[in-house]
């Protein structure tokens, strides 16, 4: 596949081992088939930005191992749900009331799942995610929620042609995470930062990235711009 060779020699520029970084395949609007090809190719780590997808796809990937990450902008009446059709990992909590709930309906389920603090580094009023300067005292938050395991932090870069101001965002995720690993919260592990697209991976490489997120440059363009299918309200 041709973004594990792109993601590959962004590795060994950057003077990464390429173990460190996993391709996750966003596969919104994508169809089964398509998923399974590429699953098929050796990428079995899955992201979906909208429910109504995963529901959609849920038996026709049953069959085949993969895992599941919630990527999008998580509603909190939809909480039932992403436990119910196996998601792994939500990379997109941004709000201690979804954390609460997400907490509540874990525990009658008496089940755990893994999270990302998503944080709105490039400070865009279109974006979801928590303000860098608000994480570290999210993070203290979020460390009394025993069923909800912080693993790292998430972002969505600065859509734009200009890869310095792009670079900017992943740098500002990266100093986050390294200001709240010393601060040493309990139970929190920050040891992923999931960053980069398609157009931006070997900056996301070059500043930290352990998780790409990559869709367009594997499935083609979607019909509509990566800002609308991060919203779930749409």
């Amino acid at each position: 596949m041709a973004n594990l060779r792109r993601i590959k020699k962004a590795c060994y520029l950057a003077n990464r081992s390429e173990h460190e970084v996993q391709l996750l395949l966003a596969t919104k609007t994508v169809d089964v088939e398509r998923i399974k090809i590429a699953i098929n190719q050796g990428v079995t780590l899955i992201g979906e930005n909208k429910i109504q997808e995963i529901k959609q796809k849920y038996e026709g990937l049953a069959a085949i191992y993969h895992q599941k990450h919630f990527i999008g902008h998580l509603q909190s009446n939809k909480i039932k749900e992403i436990l119910t059709y196996n998601v792994s990992c939500i990379q997109s909590l941004d709000r201690l009331s979804l954390a609460e709930k997400l907490q509540k309906r874990l525990t009658l389920e008496n089940k755990t799942i893994n999270a990302f603090i998503q944080v709105n580094t490039s400070a865009e009023d279109s974006k979801f995610g928590i303000s860098p300067k608000k994480a570290i005292e999210f993070s203290k938050q979020l460390s009394d929620f025993d069923r909800i395991n912080i693993k790292g932090l998430m972002t969505i870069g600065l859509f734009s042609s200009e890869k310095e101001k792009i670079r900017d965002c992943f740098i500002r995720l990266k100093q986050l995470q390294q200001e709240i690993i010393t601060t040493n919260i309990p139970n929190i592990e920050m040891n992923e930062l999931s960053m980069g697209m398609s157009g931006d991976l070997e900056i996301a490489i070059e500043e930290g990235a352990t998780i790409i997120r990559v869709g367009t440059a594997i499935f083609g363009k979607r019909a509509y711009p990566d800002s609308y299918y991060w919203n779930e309200n749409k």
